[in-house]
């Protein structure tokens, strides 16, 4: 997994509900990273991360980033995601879900 510097802030993961992306939030958490994350809709994953205590929200917005240090994006997300354009107006790092998992 892509090494990241513990004291960036917190991982936000756009689209943390799908199965390769809510193990990779839960790898992170265990780590002992701060992960929050958004999705389109409620599912059995959030649910799940949501027990652990990673912040989920539902819907894609600016907002959703709050403090985050890092983005994690798989390629299933737009290049027009509200939240993913944010990140890159504010110059946040943005990891693709390939590179956490090398």
């Amino acid at each position: 997994m892509s090494r990241i510097p513990f004291d960036i802030g917190a991982v936000h993961i756009i689209g943390i509900g799908g199965i390769g992306m809510s193990g990779i939030a839960e790898v992170m958490h265990n780590l002992g990273y701060e992960v929050q994350g958004s999705d389109a809709a409620e599912n059995a994953n959030v649910a799940r991360l949501r027990a652990l205590g990673i912040s989920v929200a539902i819907g894609q917005s600016p907002d959703n980033l709050g403090a985050a240090g890092v983005v994690v994006i798989s390629s299933a997300i737009r290049p027009d995601n509200p939240e993913l354009l944010a990140a890159r107006e504010r110059s946040l790092p943005i990891v693709r879900r390939a590179e956490m998992l090398a």
